[in-house]
């Protein structure tokens, strides 16, 4: 019975879990609460010093419920609640709850302290207190900690403390404090609080308390604003951009609350900005402060610091110390922060930059995924601080650089903070961004020789947890490396510090697999291999399953498209899915590899009929041989992935290892890296499929990419967000994702990584690493067949070494020395960028001719088109309208395809009317159906000779023409016309 009972305690405390978060003050109950280790409570105490009282609460609740339960605990619980003047927080867990009216009054009334804590943190503290205490608001413990706050803090920070304790206590509390101001004789707050005038306050007459309803009469309705609403400026409690501009809160530091007195709700989303808190100002540990200090002077540098040590906030820091500083000089900043991919966006503008900087800045975000429809030279002007991704930026500079009004010159900015700035390299858009601003700045040195005005550019900020070594393999190029990534970003010093007892050590292991004794799935697919390499008289001379295998596959696929050998070429293009097929068996389980092989066997097969059956696509003897061979086999590949006696050790690791994670932890959350977007969802289902995981509270989900470059269906910005939103919040504790997650992305509550049959680089493992941020993290490399990943690992810890041992030479060179070399490599990127646009703009006055280059299927060698036929539409799709090439395709519909653009959409593909190989997608392009080619799929003849390799339009010399959208319509308008006659 008693097990019943606390189980059912339990459900009580859990469901009101967020209430409680707000309404326990930790350390006043700490004290009264006895069945807690000593262990236990200082580690909750360094949580409330560390992250504040609502992360403690979350500790304490945990702490509370854990079993094994001692007898009496859950009285013991309220007692404690009780005597420490949590008076609503034991009403709520003993099921006494308010009518929903009182609760939804409660709540206004404590929004409402919250809008004016401004101008009540000037009330006089120590005579409030002593009435607050006789009126029973605050216990005798609350009085002696507010007492000594206000003694050694000073009466404003004393009276925020007395806030943040009356608003949790029993209903009817907000009466009696507009008494106790009534009684101290706060008039100007008590009419400030009731929205009454000052005559009522003087008569002592009773005055009706705020009401929640507004009922504005008619054409009488007032729209003047009450002194309460006047007062809200940048409220945590209200969305960005709702705040009046009355300057309440922009005079002192201490007028910001280090957390909201209560997260008050409606139950309505109001908006990203209204989840991001206002915070109290930054305060620097001695690590971080030490590394900012040369950007804080001006200057230009680099923050190097491991992952989840504070880089953002820093940046944070020295964004607003620049901005701060402008300002006092009577000039404005403008700062732009700079990410390399979507997600980042949102995650700095809401965890980072706008919480601290919404006081006082204007803050904005923008990406290709943001919701904003004006023009980011609009948002650029209108905000202090704009965190974009970086190509956005380059765009509106070319822009700019075009002589196109809607742009963006450096000039205009006056910090630029990188982050992840070790992509500041050769191709990167980092760099494109960084050489504009190494041009300006060597063109300044020339005009100011000959006295001319220079143009201003801005301070460069950049944050990276590890700049790598470029693939070095001794010492002395890996310190070239990171010296010509300083030269891209300008930067005079490169700032690294030890972060000493803030220092996370993880506990890493690598888990080594067996072979398997038996592999009969395996050894099934490799027969079909071999009777396809016989069948095209092909000999190998790698192993089947291995890269090089891979390598050898494509080339012989290209290699035979360019020689029209359609047998060849089929039977490479088969051979290169089942490779995959046999690396998949390796990775996952082998029911995804079998489901892998009959998908591209079913689609194979649709290839070959058309959407009406009215045509006959061409079965050749090679592709029949082929759907016969993978038919034959089909029946013993699907039983044999059906066997777990057979399925690979890694995924026997594996499981093993989230399961020790799962079963050792208080609460878990990790993340597993997997190499394809096929092996991060296939592990996904996995796990969801696997009851053991579920018995142990695992929650698992997968992110990939968004680029369209994979046959796997990409996910969206959205969904992305989605998924790393429910991961943050706990919904869901296990992610699986591909590299999208390596970098950037603050999860402090992981406390596990897992890298599956995946290694890159050292900066990469860095990165990795660096996901696992909460206390007691580990990671986990797990082998996998023919992935060689320990061997990697082994080298990529030498290289972390050798970087580090680099940038320690770098450091300690002489400042002189230092910038000569930093203008060598400048002047080399420089020089470098103008060889290769004079090589761009060569190349391009040799535009070939369009009649000179033909397109041919891939598939049957048959004729399409030549280059005339061919219109570009926005420099970018390759379209034929003409009614010679509509003859020769088929149309079907494509489920996977749905982009959707602001002029244009595709939502199906073109094909071969003769052999069903894929040729492009369906483009409707302002009411216009535009026959859009993707040069890939086609073997293209240019002057005669084929080329052996042709994937991109861009590697295709070839000027066509642009297209013409009105001859186009109006024809199509004249068709239509004929056929209503």
């Amino acid at each position: 019975m008693a097990s019943d009972n606390d189980d059912m305690y339990v459900s009580l405390i859990e469901g009101f879990r967020p209430r409680l978060r707000e309404l326990i003050m930790v350390q006043q109950v700490l004290v009264h609460l006895h069945f807690i280790d000593n262990e236990q409570k200082e580690r909750i105490t360094k949580k409330v010093t560390n992250e504040g009282n609502q992360a403690a609460a979350e500790l304490l609740i945990d702490a509370v419920i854990r079993k094994p339960h001692s007898p009496g605990w859950f009285r013991a619980f309220v007692v404690a609640l009780e005597e420490a003047g949590c008076e609503r927080a034991a009403d709520y867990i003993q099921d006494k709850l308010p009518e929903p009216e009182v609760e939804a009054e409660n709540d206004y009334f404590v929004n409402l302290v919250q809008l004016m804590y401004p101008r009540l943190m000037g009330m006089q503290t120590k005579e409030v207190l002593v009435h607050c205490l006789s009126q029973k608001l605050l216990t005798q413990a609350d009085g002696e900690i507010i007492d000594a706050t206000t003694a050694n803090q000073g009466s404003r920070v004393g009276a925020g403390e007395l806030l943040r304790r009356i608003v949790r206590g029993r209903d009817g509390w907000f009466s009696k404090f507009l008494d106790v101001l009534r009684e101290t004789k706060h008039e100007t707050l008590y009419s400030d609080l009731t929205g009454s005038s000052p005559d009522c306050y003087k008569q002592g007459s009773d005055v009706k308390l705020p009401s929640l309803k507004v009922e504005p009469t008619g054409s009488e309705a007032t729209t003047e604003e009450s002194p309460a609403k006047a007062a809200s400026c940048d409220s945590p409690s209200l969305p960005a951009g709702d705040a009046c501009n009355c300057g309440l809160l922009t005079r002192s530091d201490d007028y910001c609350l280090s957390e909201p007195l209560l997260s008050v709700t409606d139950g309505t989303d109001s908006g990203t900005a209204a989840k991001s808190p206002e915070k109290a100002d930054i305060v620097l540990r001695d690590y971080q402060a030490e590394v900012a200090r040369p950007a804080l002077e001006g200057k230009n540098i680099i923050i190097c610091l491991p992952t989840g040590s504070g880089k953002t906030r820093v940046a944070v820091y020295i964004t607003k110390k620049h901005l701060d500083n402008r300002r006092a000089e009577g000039q404005s900043g403008k700062v732009v922060v700079l990410v390399n991919k979507i997600p980042l966006v949102e995650q700095h503008y809401v965890a980072e930059f706008l919480p601290f900087l919404k006081r006082a800045y204007k803050v904005e975000r923008v990406s290709g995924d943001s919701p904003l429809k004006i023009s980011f030279t609009e948002i650029v002007k209108n905000n202090d601080v704009i965190i974009c991704t970086a190509q956005i930026l380059e765009n509106y500079l070319e822009r700019s650089n075009k002589g196109e009004d809607e742009g963006v010159d450096l000039s205009d900015l006056t910090l630029i903070v990188i982050d992840e700035c070790h992509h500041t390299q050769k191709g990167g858009v980092y760099n494109h961004i960084m050489l504009r601003y190494l041009k300006q700045k060597h063109k300044n040195r020339r005009l100011k020789k000959e006295e001319k005005e220079t143009l201003p550019l801005p301070q460069i900020l950049g944050l990276t947890a590890s700049p790598g070594v470029g693939g070095a393999t001794i010492l002395m190029k890996a310190e070239e490396h990171i010296l010509r990534i300083c030269a891209n970003l300008d930067a005079s010093k490169i700032m690294t510090r030890s972060l000493g007892e803030f220092k996370k050590e993880q506990r890493k292991k690598v888990l080594k697999i067996e072979d398997r004794k038996e592999d009969p799935f395996g050894d099934v697919i490799k027969k079909i291999m071999n009777a396809i390499h016989a069948h095209a008289e092909l000999s190998p001379t790698c192993d089947l399953g291995s890269q090089n295998y891979e390598q050898w596959v494509v080339q012989t696929e290209r290699k035979a498209a360019t020689e029209e050998d359609q047998k060849v070429r089929v039977c490479a293009e088969h051979l290169r899915q089942y490779n995959e097929g046999l690396n998949l068996s390796n990775t996952i389980r082998m029911c995804d590899s079998f489901s892998f092989l009959n998908k591209f066997y079913e689609e194979e097969m649709k290839k070959k009929t058309t959407p009406d059956d009215e045509e006959k696509i061409q079965i050749t003897n090679t592709e029949r041989f082929l759907f016969n061979l993978f038919k034959e086999n089909k029946e013993e590949l699907q039983e044999l992935a059906t066997k777990p006696d057979y399925e690979n050790d890694s995924l026997s690791k594996l499981r093993a290892n989230i399961l020790q994670e799962f079963s050792t932890r208080q609460s878990a959350r990790g993340i597993i890296f997997t190499k394809t977007r096929r092996s991060a969802i296939a592990l996904s289902q996995w796990i969801q499929e696997n009851s053991k995981f579920a018995d142990i509270g695992v929650k698992a989900s997968h992110v990939i990419g968004g680029g369209d470059q994979s046959v796997v269906k990409p996910m969206t910005s959205a969904e992305q967000r989605d998924v790393l939103t429910k991961f943050h919040k706990g919904e869901i504790n296990l992610l699986i994702a591909t590299t999208v997650a390596e970098e950037g992305l603050d999860i402090p509550a992981c406390n596990f990584v897992i890298r599956y049959g995946l290694v890159t680089n050292e900066i990469a493992m860095i990165q990795a690493k660096g996901r696992g941020r909460a206390e007691d993290s580990s990671y986990s490399l797990v082998e996998v067949k023919n992935s060689g990943v320990a061997e990697k690992e082994v080298v990529n810890e030498y290289r972390m070494t050798m970087m580090d041992k680099a940038i320690e030479k770098i450091r300690a060179l002489e400042q002189e020395e230092y910038d000569k070399r930093i203008m060598e490599y400048q002047m080399q990127a420089i020089m470098e960028n103008r060889v290769l646009a004079k090589k761009k703009k060569q190349k391009g006055m040799k535009n070939e001719n369009p009649s000179s280059v033909k397109f041919s299927c891939r598939g049957c060698n048959e004729h399409a088109c030549s280059g005339e036929d061919i219109e570009i539409i926005e420099d970018m799709h390759r379209v034929n309208l003409t009614p010679q090439f509509r003859e020769l395709f088929i149309q079907r519909e494509n489920t996977t395809l749905q982009e959707r653009h602001l002029d244009y959409e595709t939502n199906g593909y073109i094909a071969c009317k003769k052999c069903g190989e894929r040729w492009g997608s369906m483009m409707l392009y302002r009411g216009l159906e535009c026959p859009c080619l993707h040069v890939k799929n086609f073997v293209v003849t240019l002057k005669g000779k084929k080329i052996n390799k042709c994937t991109k339009w861009s590697e295709l010399t070839v000027r066509f023409s642009a297209f013409d959208y009105a001859d186009h319509a109006s024809q199509v308008a004249e068709s239509s016309d004929d056929e209503d006659e």
